[in-house]
């Protein structure tokens, strides 16, 4: 592993969590959007992260007998930002301009499949692991200051 991989891995890891604060925030901002250009109610957004595996990896995880690639890796990136197709709360609202004008559920308004509980706590969850990430670069960075130190003295 070079000097830098860490700080690397966790500049990964501060970007991804980075989006993901971005797709929760649309997601919250959009809640109560019942109309899109797409058509119908928001869909809530989901980000899908995937690791950044290591082609050649020169670190192996203690005690583990086979020839799969254990090594660290070498961060995380997004796979793909996908939609959540699941429906959303039906509210009965034929006065609204977007209630559904015929059928079974003629008088019902779809609003989007967002909770803004899961959300907040997604955002939270998002917020501590950019934090995270950002404490392992200073610590790198620390470490990389008192080696200099000692190779000063």
């Amino acid at each position: 592993m070079g000097m830098f991989t860490s700080i690397n891995i966790a500049a990964t890891g501060m970007s991804v969590e980075r989006l993901r604060t971005d797709v929760i925030s649309n997601n919250i901002a959009n809640a109560s959007t019942t109309r899109t250009p797409e058509g119908g109610a928001f869909k809530k957004a989901m980000v899908v992260l995937e690791p950044v595996a290591s082609e050649h990896p020169t670190w192996r995880m203690p005690f583990v007998n086979d020839d799969q690639d254990n090594g660290p890796g070498k961060g995380v990136r997004v796979k793909s930002i996908t939609k959540d197709t699941s429906q959303g709360r039906m509210v009965y609202d034929p006065s609204h301009p977007d209630a559904i004008k015929s059928g079974p559920n003629a008088g019902y308004v779809e609003y989007p499949n967002v909770n803004i509980v899961n959300e907040m706590v997604d955002l939270i969850s998002a917020s501590r692991a950019y934090e995270a990430n950002s404490t392992v670069i200073q610590g790198a960075k620390d470490m990389f200051g008192s080696a200099l130190d000692i190779g000063r003295s």
